[in-house]
């Protein structure tokens, strides 16, 4: 991507690269064992580390006020990665130094490092996100799921790096440190919005989806079948390297559409100074713009409501119904995934066996994030359903997966992980889209952050209140491991409990919006279609 071809297109390339890379938070179930074992934590010291780790990487209000300051009515997307870029090294690189020896560190400490490095992930997501959304205010739910999506995808790529490297838990902390940050200011400059480029042509989104989606079947197939058979570490690097090709290839969709809009805007150019535009370059246009949209600042599309701040959206009823369900839901997830390697130490699993899981969870995340941005869209188009119905009916879905957990039967901790995967990941795509439709883009970035801190209070109620101190209570006396099902049975049957009345919340949502989203959303995003 040269300087020249600095598009829409380009910048929803970079995100998309970057997104892939950014969420180190994810791996924690890969090197926590080595933090807990270097450090000699205890099941409640762990917990706290790992609060600290969801803080850094959901309360994001300083990166969203970053994204929204526009001097000069100008963003700079690219400020925001830049900082990222900075935390990402500044927290991770003193954490393996204090695993490795070199630098011993105490509790407090490791917990801030683990704020700065989760933090940096808030601001890469952000940046990426606002930008996505005001190039494509039209199809913010399915750039929104696109971009979760490979965040959320993340995980498991830098699990296969980790594993074609034979990288070890404790040296895969430099590499979270190191990757992440050369990959964002590599690809920083392409970020940015793009307000002039009114038309887009719809199949290239749907090229970014298209990708995606194969991105997390590759992966699929990897984690099984590294699982399944005795991979030789030549074939691990070739597929490595096909993996490499997928995730690259945005890239090439972003060229091939700057050229075909470049040249139906040279078309269209000539057709205006003759006066004789041909019948095919009409016909093209008029294709195009059934399937694209008018593209501004993200103005347009929010002029017929209310832009709040984010004290103003904290004044609404509807912020805190939205808030409290996320609060059960992200909470919830984060508490699951947060513990995994715990639970499958203490159900007889191997810790390759828990690292499968940590890397099947990102794929679980990302079909979550990315279908439920896409289904909700459509419906929200088809029928004009509001997305909170979607929030309510991932909740109940991840209840289910919670009781399946504490069942402590076999296969239970794949087949509940699968369920709370998905709705965790659901969430993510779900929450940002409904922060920006009922509170407008002015502040989106901020407010959406905002309502994101409802993931670490309900993950530090769940994690380290329940999760944590029920599994040291029920610990042997003297010993920092428990083993067998009950270590964790009442805690996921209280998680269970928890995203049930999360759904009665997202109810009530849904039918105090029910009206706003077949009046005006849905009235919009139809007079968009048939412009």
């Amino acid at each position: 991507m040269a300087s020249g071809a600095r598009t829409r297109w380009s910048a929803l390339a970079a995100s998309a690269l970057i997104q892939c890379f950014a969420g180190s938070s994810y791996c924690f179930g890969i090197y926590s064992p080595a933090l807990k074992s270097s450090q000699g934590y205890d099941q409640s010291a762990l917990d706290a580390v790992a609060f600290f780790k969801d803080v850094g990487a959901n309360v994001g209000i300083l990166s969203g006020l970053l994204a929204a300051w526009a001097p000069g009515g100008l963003r700079r997307p690219w400020l925001v990665l830049l900082a990222g870029a900075a935390l990402c090294a500044a927290g991770y690189l003193p954490m393996w130094l204090a695993v490795a020896g070199v630098a011993p560190a105490p509790l407090p400490l490791v917990c801030f490092y683990m704020f700065l490095g989760a933090q940096a992930q808030t601001f890469l997501n952000t940046a990426d996100v606002v930008t996505a959304v005001e190039n494509f205010p039209d199809r913010r739910g399915t750039v929104i799921g696109i971009m979760k999506g490979f965040l959320g995808l993340s995980g498991a790529i830098l699990v296969q790096v980790q594993r074609t490297l034979s990288i070890d838990p404790g040296s895969f902390i430099l590499m979270l440190a190191i990757l992440p940050t050369a990959i964002t200011l590599l690809l920083m400059y392409f970020v940015d919005v793009y307000s002039a480029q009114r038309r887009y042509n719809k199949k290239f989104l749907d090229a970014f989806s298209l990708i995606a989606v194969t991105v997390a079947g590759y992966l699929m197939v990897a984690i099984i079948c590294d699982q399944v058979f005795v991979i030789s570490s030549a074939v691990q690097s070739v597929c490595f390297l096909v993996l490499l090709l997928l995730v690259m290839s945005p890239v090439a969709v972003a060229v091939k559409a700057q050229k075909t809009e470049s040249k139906q805007r040279e078309e269209l150019s000539l057709g205006e100074r003759t006066g004789l535009l041909s019948e095919e370059t009409a016909e093209d246009s008029e294709n195009a713009s059934s399937s694209t949209a008018l593209v501004g600042s993200g103005q347009d599309m929010s002029a017929d409501k209310v832009n709040l701040n984010v004290v103003q959206a904290m004044c609404e009823l509807n912020f805190w119904l939205l808030f409290l369900a996320m609060a059960c839901g992200m909470g919830s997830g984060l508490a699951t995934v947060n513990n995994i390697s715990q639970i499958g130490g203490s159900l007889g699993y191997t810790s390759r066996e828990t690292g499968t899981l940590v890397s099947l969870w990102s794929i679980w995340n990302f079909s979550g994030r990315f279908g439920a941005g896409y289904i909700s869209d459509h419906f929200l188009r088809s029928r004009g359903v509001g997305r909170p119905f979607f929030i309510a009916a991932t909740l109940l879905v991840m209840s289910a997966g919670h009781a399946i957990i504490s069942s402590g039967l076999p296969a239970s901790l794949y087949i509940g992980s699968v369920l709370v995967g998905l709705c965790y990941g659901s969430q993510w795509a779900l929450m940002p889209s409904i922060t920006s439709e009922i509170f407008g883009l002015n502040h989106f970035g901020t407010i959406f952050n905002t309502v994101a801190v409802a993931s670490p209070i309900g993950s530090y109620i769940l994690s380290v209140r329940v999760v944590g101190y029920i599994y040291d209570k029920e610990s042997p006396q003297g010993e920092l491991a428990c083993t067998g099902k009950h270590c964790f049975t009442l805690s996921f049957v209280i998680m269970a409990c928890v995203c049930v009345f999360g759904s009665v919340v997202a109810s009530v949502l849904f039918i105090r919006t029910r009206k706003f989203y077949r009046r005006i959303i849905y009235v919009r995003l139809m007079s968009f279609v048939e412009k």
